[in-house]
């Protein structure tokens, strides 16, 4: 044998050997499901704030794990079935956002795997953790005690709107709770000796015809529900709002960041990116059970100026001063 077929045959060996070597060194990414009742369009800032949340942990997709996403859309009825679906894929951790639906529906099929939930109630009361400090089982998350906001959001509008006499709730019939919502809020209105009328929508027609009844009726100001699906629906009900010239208030400040008037809540961004940091972290080894179920500790007021300029308002300066963000 020559010089030359030595060389060639060690060559061979070498490139045969270097794919097996890599493969031996590299193992397969995690893979994390993703399960939402909002679109993807809609949510796209604040899945990129979830995506954040797993880069500070450690994980960039899809370098270093692999992210399947599942929209229901704001139709609560198909997350059982994506729920599944993702089951089936054996993921290393399960993210429930959009809301307690969805964090119900992971729950239902999830068995054993990880999950990290964002709702805007009661974990324990909705039986998905023992308690906020030690969740227990396979179970963590964010609460963004949105739900009981409410009547704090009436309160901020009719400090802007002060002489308007009868107001509305906009609630959604499928969303878990909603009777205890509408509940909540009627006695809140009492309370501020004012009357609420409250609507129900669970479409884009229904969110149009309850529109027309504001007018109708005569109402002053509205409170939209923290709700997903009224979330997806954000173009179409701060649209209306502005037609109908109706002061609205929402939980989010997405919606006066897209032309609504006022917004009071948590940030919904910052909520994400923590769901991403428990996410990295169960895929580090860390037990969804023993991880405290985070909840916010700031919340902010955002006013849209140009908004209520729109609509005759004047916001007063002592609000304007206790705003966290005003935009122009």
């Amino acid at each position: 044998m020559d010089r030359r077929t030595v060389i060639s045959g060690a060559a061979c060996c070498i490139i045969g050997a270097t794919p097996f070597h890599a493969k031996a060194q590299r193992p397969e990414a995690p893979v994390i499901g993703f399960l939402s009742s909002r679109s993807p369009e809609e949510s796209a800032a604040h899945a990129a704030a979830f995506r954040r949340g797993l880069a500070d942990s450690g994980f960039v997709d899809p370098e270093s794990v692999v992210i399947e996403y599942r929209w229901a859309k704001g139709d609560y009825g198909r997350l059982p079935g994506l729920a599944t679906s993702l089951a089936k894929l054996r993921v290393n951790v399960l993210v429930a956002v959009g809301g307690t639906p969805s964090a119900l529906a992971a729950k239902t099929v999830a068995g054993a795997i990880p999950i990290v939930f964002l709702i805007g109630d009661d974990p324990v009361k909705l039986g998905l953790v023992s308690s906020l400090g030690r969740p227990g089982r396979n179970l963590t998350g964010v609460t963004f005690v949105t739900t009981e906001l409410g009547a704090k959001r009436l309160e901020v509008l009719y400090e802007l709107v002060p002489n308007a006499s009868l107001s509305a709730f906009l609630l959604n019939p499928h969303f878990a709770d909603a009777a205890a919502q509408g509940e909540a809020m009627q006695s809140a209105a009492r309370s501020l000796g004012r009357r609420l009328l409250v609507l129900q929508a669970s479409t884009e027609a229904q969110i149009a015809a309850s529109f027309a009844t504001l007018g109708r009726e005569g109402v002053g100001v509205l409170v939209v529900q923290n709700d997903p699906f009224f979330d997806s629906q954000r173009k179409q009900i701060v649209a209306l709002a502005s037609r109908n010239a109706i002061p609205a208030i929402y939980h989010i400040r997405e919606f006066p960041a897209a032309g609504g008037l006022i917004s009071y809540g948590a940030s919904l961004a910052d909520a994400y990116r923590q769901v991403g940091i428990y996410a990295g972290r169960i895929l580090k080894g860390a037990t969804p059970g023993e991880l405290p179920v985070e909840q916010p500790t700031r919340f902010e007021m955002v006013i849209n100026v140009k908004t209520a300029k729109a609509l005759g308002i004047t916001v007063p300066q002592s609000m304007l001063l206790r705003a966290d963000e005003v935009l122009q």
